[in-house]
């Protein structure tokens, strides 16, 4: 099962499944649902999961992992390919999978917390600066002790990955950024592909229903239409245009039906007139990160947080 979905070989030379189980969800349902849905994505031919310490899903899928290995659905954890994020409170925080390594450990926000409980909202008070240098030499540290294949960022414009890149040793393989056809971020692919970072995108499909989603991708009428010109659903439709900007898909359901509609994005593709219909969507970031805003912070204004990419 695992063969169906291709990988692209990061700047590291490990090779990335290009789509991947999303595991941010609100409210988290049970353990034992999370680690049957993991194990449902598994069968039906997943080989990516994207996971983070503020999902809270890290030790469910870790048992998942042990769980596909017992059942032989994998014959070995190399089979899989395993993100997770480091949160804004800790820049050293213990593996909590239960796994010996991850394959990708990215900073999940260019912002640095106080020590302490994740809490949301976020309180302005515990916004602290952000220590970029200092934060990626905790994750280069992370790469050379085994404990992360491949590193990388998550939510970082083109003026702070050009900042990173000025100091690093290891460079970031991947930038996971919103990314969907309502906000197609063409300017940060084209900085990203020039220096050799591959981008992936967290709410490719809008995460409509979500407290940060936007239903600007599942009821856009453009998608629509080209979805039943074509005999597929919007998500197919969108995953594909994700696909075919060379960028990977970090996916969530826990439907096992929708799971397999969202690897089906493969063997097919969107005409020249259909990629110029979706060039016109309206363009709206849906997550503005306000939260990371503070008087007292390093960001005084979204123009700050962003680089003006908004």
């Amino acid at each position: 099962m695992g063969e169906k979905v291709p990988s692209v070989v990061l700047s590291s030379g490990w090779k990335m499944p290009i789509v991947a189980l999303g595991t941010a969800t609100l409210p988290l349902p049970t353990p034992q649902v999370l680690t049957s849905a993991y194990l449902d994505a598994i069968e039906v031919g997943y080989r990516h999961f994207d996971t983070a310490a503020l999902y809270t899903t890290e030790e469910p899928l870790g048992h998942a992992v042990a769980e596909a290995l017992r059942r032989g659905l994998i014959g070995k954890r190399e089979d899989l390919f395993i993100t997770s994020k480091l949160w804004c409170t800790d820049a050293d925080r213990d593996l909590v999978l239960g796994l010996e390594y991850v394959d990708l450990y990215l900073v999940h926000w260019p912002a640095r917390l106080k020590k302490g409980e994740m809490l949301f909202p976020i309180r302005s008070e515990d916004i602290l600066p952000f220590d970029m240098r200092g934060t990626w030499e905790a994750m280069e540290e992370c790469c050379r002790l085994g404990l992360a294949k491949s590193i990388g960022v998550s939510n970082f414009s083109c003026k702070k990955l050009a900042q990173l890149l000025d100091h690093a040793t290891i460079p970031p393989a991947v930038n996971q950024v919103e990314l969907n056809p309502a906000w197609q971020q063409r300017k940060l692919i084209d900085f990203c592909k020039e220096k050799g970072i591959h981008v992936s995108a967290w709410s490719p499909l809008g995460a409509n229903g979500a407290s940060w989603g936007t239903s600007a991708v599942m009821d856009s009428p453009i998608l629509k239409e080209i979805a039943l010109a074509k005999g597929k659903t919007v998500a197919q439709v969108a995953l594909r245009w994700i696909y075919e900007q060379g960028v990977t898909a970090a996916a969530k359901s826990y439907n096992k039906g929708r799971m397999e509609e969202n690897l089906q994005i493969l063997g097919w593709e969107l005409s020249g007139e259909e990629l110029n219909k979706i060039r016109q969507i309206p363009q709206q970031r849906a997550f503005s990160g306000e939260m990371y805003v503070s008087a007292n912070g390093p960001y005084k204004s979204l123009d700050e947080l962003w680089d003006g990419e908004i």
